[in-house]
Parts: C-alpha cells; structure tokens; sequence
C-alpha cells in the first residue's frame, strides 16, 4: 500500500494508504471526500459547542434582534417550545443572538462536549504524527457519534433551520463563507506530487513504480486554484522581454506593415 501524506498548501491534513494499481479518478476522489469530510465534522462541532452552551437556533426572522424588538414585531419562536432538552433547560443568553438561551443542563451538555472531543480526535491533524491513516468510514463514524449524541440530548430533534440539523441531512448552505471556500469539489479535485498533476486518467503506479511501501507528499487542490495560480503568467511584468523593452525605450512600440 503506498502512504500519501496529504496536504492543502503546506499544511497537512491526514494519511491515507492506497494499493498503487488504484485508478487517479477514484483516488482523487476518495481523497477530496476524506478531505470534505474532515470539514463537515469540524463545523458540527462548532455548532455542537454553541449547543451545548446556548440551546436550539433561533428562526431567522428572530435572529440579532432585542427581546423589546422580538415582543413589538410579535414573533414566537414555536420550535423552541418544542425542543427542549432531556432533563429540562437552563438559561444562558447567547449574546450573538443566534440562539435561543435555553442550553442543555450540565449532565447533558457533558454528553454533547464528550463527544465532540472523540470527534475531533478521530479527525485531527495530530492522527498524522501518530502515523494513523484516516478512512471515509472513521469520518461516517464520528459523524454518526455526533448526530447520536444530538438524539440524546434533542429527541424531538432540532428545527429545520438549525444548521447541526442541515449538516446531519446535507442540506447546509456554505455560499458566500469561508467554510464554503474551504470544501474543494469532487469534479473539481486535484492531486499533486513532486510538482506534477496525478492525472485522473492513470494509475498511481505510472507516478510512483511498482514499491507498494512507498511514502508520498500529495496535495489536494481545486482546478480553479490551479488557474488562479497561472494567471499571473497573462500579466505584463511576467513577460521576461517586457524589462529589456522597457530600457530600451521600445515598451509600447507596436509593428505594422507599411
């Protein structure tokens, strides 16, 4: 099996052990949806820990305003009377204003935080120095782990509008934010070694021969990132002429036939 350390930039991300006979097309693939994977889990647990400590989204209409404005314009947050947490809620006001104040007691809040932490540990960065490779299924494992922990806690289940729930039921809307820059699109996926593309069209063995214990470097990227990266080869100043044209006075010269 060869081991490809992957990375995004020069930041790692996780192991993963491919035998070399794998197709490119399925490997880019397994690989960018280990990678988005990863992501969604840490942005459950943002959102768990928010949670754990501030209860249940508030409906949009309710979101950022004062109890005096929520009162006046007359609005009723009716999903938050129906999810309240197992053992009964405590107050904590959620100074963002995005969630309702009615946070799980301590006992179940523990349940939601124990949790986040082994999902974290499944998908951490540290997972590299302990030589552990990450698996789609470890990440559907702390996926399931983190969605369990929400029943126990909401068995009524959230509002369609929590974004915990739209992550559980791949319905999250990331436009327009840095999470959303983060994800890298399957099609769109690009894996890197030794400064060459592993086309999707071979094997990695026609990049790295036959030694199935080979140890790789692989980054992951978007094509548009690949573009945005050689766009600066169109640009003026990139043209190795445009100096020596400059100093000889010729820069904006253009020949014509008479």
């Amino acid at each position: 099996m060869v081991l490809l350390h992957v990375k995004r930039g020069d930041e790692s991300q996780f192991l993963l052990q491919a035998p070399g006979s794998t197709e490119l097309e399925e490997l880019t693939v397994q690989v960018a949806r280990v990678y988005n994977g990863r992501l969604k889990v840490q942005r459950l647990c943002s959102e768990m820990e928010e949670l754990a400590e501030h209860g249940i989204f508030l409906p949009p209409n309710m979101q950022g305003l004062t109890d005096d404005q929520i009162e006046e314009l007359k609005l009723k947050d009716e999903w938050g009377e129906k999810c309240v947490p197992s053992g009964g809620a405590v107050f904590k006001k959620d100074d963002i204003g995005r969630r309702n104040g009615q946070a799980p007691n301590e006992k179940m809040k523990q349940v939601l935080k124990k949790t986040i932490e082994e999902a974290k540990a499944i998908i951490s960065k540290k997972q590299v120095e302990a030589g552990v490779c990450v698996t789609m299924e470890m990440v559907k494992d702390a996926l399931d782990q983190l969605r369990g922990a929400v029943m126990i806690v909401y068995p009524m289940g959230l509002p369609p509008y929590d974004p915990i729930r739209m992550e559980f039921e791949n319905k999250e809307d990331l436009s327009g934010t840095q999470a959303g820059l983060n994800v890298i699109k399957e099609a769109e996926a690009q894996l890197w070694w030794a400064a060459k593309e592993l086309r999707r069209t071979k094997k990695l063995s026609d990049y790295v021969g036959k030694n199935e214990k080979t140890k790789i470097i692989a980054k992951i990227q978007q094509r548009l990132e690949e573009n945005d990266d050689d766009a600066y080869l169109n640009s003026p100043w990139a043209d190795n002429t445009a100096l020596k044209r400059h100093f000889h006075g010729v820069k904006d010269i253009k020949w014509r036939p008479r």
